[in-house]
């Protein structure tokens, strides 16, 4: 069966309001409406819109619901699960990659549900600090491990590309649960197997 494709459904619902406004703001900005490269441009924008914030329609619990009994109770890392965000204070995206690690306590998750709730949490308009955090608070009253950590890296178009304008720059933001925040150990073993 093929994973759940989301949409986001208040786009579709008013895809003709966001066309009309993408080409107020195109004439807005002293673009010539008419010619031939923005004729579709409205279109595409609106389509484009149902994609990358598909993140609205997705329920975690539909996720990460289906686990799995398993006496597993060492360290699991998925590691490197790009991602495409837009930050909320500019519209501009942001991207990277995510790592996340739990120990199981007795439930497991398909691994590529990990991948799901990446894109479930980064399809909205975001701060990285905030899709740090709700990653691992889903997985932690989801699939109550002993503990788990999300490390998020990003480059912000919004610094970048504009403002202080610093190319090649990284975010780099963690969140810590359970029994990560206590013992070193672990917390240094997830460390240093998400390095490259």
């Amino acid at each position: 069966m093929p994973a759940k494709e989301y949409r986001n459904n208040r786009v579709i619902e008013n895809r003709e309001q966001i066309e009309h406004h993408v080409r107020e703001i195109l004439r807005l900005i002293g673009e010539d409406v008419d010619r031939e490269g923005l004729h579709d441009t409205p279109a595409r924008v609106t389509r484009m819109y149902e994609e990358i914030f598909a993140g609205y329609e997705a329920d975690v619990k539909d996720i990460l619901g289906v686990a799995f009994d398993e006496k597993h109770e060492e360290l699991v890392i998925v590691k490197d699960i790009v991602y495409y965000s837009q930050c909320e204070h500019h519209m501009a995206p942001f991207f990277g990659r995510i790592h996340i690690g739990y120990i199981p306590s007795g439930k497991i998750a398909g691994l590529s549900k990990f991948a799901r709730l990446v894109e479930a949490v980064t399809r909205r308009l975001q701060v990285q600090e905030r899709i740090t955090s709700e990653l691992a608070d889903i997985i932690e009253g989801e699939l109550e491990p002993h503990g788990c950590m999300v490390v998020v890296e990003g480059e912000h178009l919004c610094m970048c590309a504009r403002g202080v304008k610093k190319p090649g720059s990284k975010t780099i933001s963690s969140a810590v649960r359970g029994v990560f925040r206590t013992d070193a150990s672990s917390r240094a073993e997830f460390l240093s197997l998400i390095k490259d």
